[in-house]
């Protein structure tokens, strides 16, 4: 009789990772936020509404394991719509 055996599989490659960390984000939205990954190095590109979403998107990636370096040139783009008047 076998014990229980412990099945290792193989990691995700990195961009698929990056992908779902993005795509499952409460933060952003997956069409905001696009990525080009290469040797660990992340570039994110795309347009965000605030400091705070192109930040969490660094984060996102940033706790990725096999991320080195991350490039962050994402675009915030106000919407004064949104914005309150006080």
């Amino acid at each position: 009789m076998l014990d229980s055996i412990d099945a290792v599989l193989p990691e995700p490659p990195l961009w698929e990772r990056v992908h779902e960390a993005l795509r499952s984000s409460p933060y952003i939205s997956e069409s905001q936020v696009h990525f080009a990954a290469k040797r660990g190095e992340i570039t994110l590109h795309g347009n965000v509404n605030s400091y705070y979403q192109k930040q969490m998107a660094q984060e996102t990636v940033r706790r990725i394991d096999g991320v080195q370096q991350i490039e962050n040139l994402l675009e915030v783009n106000w919407n004064r719509e949104t914005v309150s008047e006080a």
